[in-house]
């Protein structure tokens, strides 16, 4: 029998409402469904404008509890039906989209705090708690995750884990992997789990990084306990010119192995230079920095940081430009302008690279995005000792709808083409999800075996989120 008979067949609605007890808590409305028919991801926009939505759920569940949760995947286990876990949409590559049908498994209504524990600086929360909102009742009392993805507003703690996310001030605090401690979780099977939990530990391999990065392919996360950290005394910013990208990608790179930790670390080149400094007419590349702690500590980080740029050309240029994009760091408006507009094209595409790579990743990268938009813009952001981020993006225009979608198709075939031969990994924060999908299986290489086995063994009946991480 043909996969879509199979879940047709085995779709008895009145049978998962039973199972998880609470009739509420699954629609097939057409509103329901239609809200977890579309991501964030630009191809969207395109699908929109042209009255397509070429991945929709059969139903929508709506667990509040992971006793909920654990009935769902039991009943779709059996069933055969596929389930993709959905957070609030915000994926940038279609990772939420239901490929088979089935079930979309929404965590929004599981969105309690439940402990703020500040004798060890951990938070616990629902893994549907969208973490603007969190953020903003931890500052209230004094508190940070420091954990800032521009889609902080717009994303849930959960997601955050699945797709291991960062944000932008992660050069200093880590990525989500650095700043979660545990989390619950239940099994395609139905098996509930919880995991890590104290600050470190040495028995057998750390199992939080099985899910951490696992797109909902091999669990549903329901509970996660982040750091915390007290807000800070004083925070000093500034906006440093250099000549060109090989002076500000070093300065990066020495930064980084000096033993400095800024908050804030941005290097854009010309083309985003200018949209970062509001200035059209701006003139070169541009590095934000960012020293932060007790004053004296922050002024003495800002004083070092600029010490390590002027020995590699950096100008000076004083805070104006870092502090007017602390004021607009979740700004989507440039990229949602050009996505919703009548055949708009723009795309975000985020690598890495060692720092001995990184100069020949963005150089094939830009130029192979250069035919397929007006502008392409990059920066280098989420720096380590030994490698840097990199992020692209385009902005054009297409005739219409249906170009811009057959130009996404091919932006995406040729991004990801000209990443792997340029040896950087195909995403470094925002997941694979269906635009890398094709992709990821020559991206892990031989360890694609690994993640193979442990695919058959949690998940047997491939029924959580087929169609991604090279399925």
């Amino acid at each position: 029998m043909a996969t879509a008979e199979l879940q047709q067949a085995n779709f008895d609605l009145e049978a998962l409402r039973q199972a998880v007890g609470r009739p509420d808590a699954i629609s097939d409305s057409k509103d329901a469904i239609d809200a977890h028919s579309y991501d964030w991801w630009p191809m969207n926009a395109a699908w929109r404008q042209q009255e397509k939505a070429p991945y929709r759920p059969n139903a929508v569940a709506t667990p509040i509890t992971d006793d909920e949760v654990a009935a769902i995947l039991m009943w779709a286990q059996k069933g055969g039906v596929p389930v993709t876990t959905w957070g609030l949409g915000s994926s940038v590559v279609g990772g939420p989209l239901a490929v088979r049908g089935g079930i979309a498994l929404d965590t929004t209504r599981m969105d309690r705090v439940l402990l703020v524990d500040t004798a060890n600086m951990h938070v616990t929360v629902e893994a549907g708690m969208n973490g603007g909102v969190l953020e903003d009742q931890l500052q209230a009392q004094g508190l940070t995750m420091n954990h800032s993805p521009q889609s902080l507003y717009r994303s849930t703690v959960g997601g955050w884990l699945a797709t291991r996310a960062t944000g932008q001030f992660s050069s200093r605090y880590g990525g989500i992997e650095d700043l979660c401690v545990g989390f619950k979780a239940v099994l395609a099977d139905g098996t509930k789990v919880e995991i890590g939990g104290t600050p470190r530990m040495a028995v057998g391999p750390d199992l939080r990084h099985v899910l951490i990065g696992s797109e909902g392919c091999l669990g549903v996360i329901t509970e996660v306990t982040l750091r915390l950290f007290p807000l800070t005394e004083a925070r000093e910013l500034r906006t440093v010119a250099f000549p060109d990208i090989a002076t500000g990608v070093a300065a990066m790179r020495d930064i980084m192995q000096s033993g400095l930790l800024p908050f804030l670390l941005r290097f854009y080149d010309l083309a985003e230079a200018r949209h970062a400094m509001k200035d059209p007419a701006f003139g070169s590349p541009v590095m934000f920095l960012g020293a932060e702690g007790s004053a004296n500590m922050a002024a003495s980080e800002i004083a070092e940081l600029l010490n390590v740029c002027a020995r590699n050309g950096g100008q000076d240029i004083g805070p104006a430009g870092a502090e007017g994009w602390m004021r607009r760091r979740f700004d989507f408006s440039t990229i949602e302008n050009v996505v919703n507009s009548h055949g708009g094209v723009a795309e975000t595409i985020e690598v890495a690279n060692t720092w001995s790579g990184i100069g020949g990743t963005y150089d094939a990268l830009t130029a192979a995005m250069k035919p397929f938009a007006d502008e392409v813009l990059g920066h280098f952001s989420h720096a380590y000792s030994d490698g840097v981020s990199l992020y692209v993006i385009l902005l054009g225009k297409a005739d219409d709808p249906a170009g811009a979608e057959a130009r996404l198709k091919q932006i995406w075939e040729t991004a990801n083409r000209a990443v792997l031969d340029s040896g950087a990994v195909l995403s470094h924060h925002h997941g694979t999800g269906l635009a890398r999908n094709d992709y990821v299986r020559e991206a892990l290489g031989s360890s694609w075996d690994l993640y193979g086995r442990l695919k058959e063994a949690m998940d047997p009946s491939g029924i959580l989120n087929p169609g991604k991480l090279g399925s």
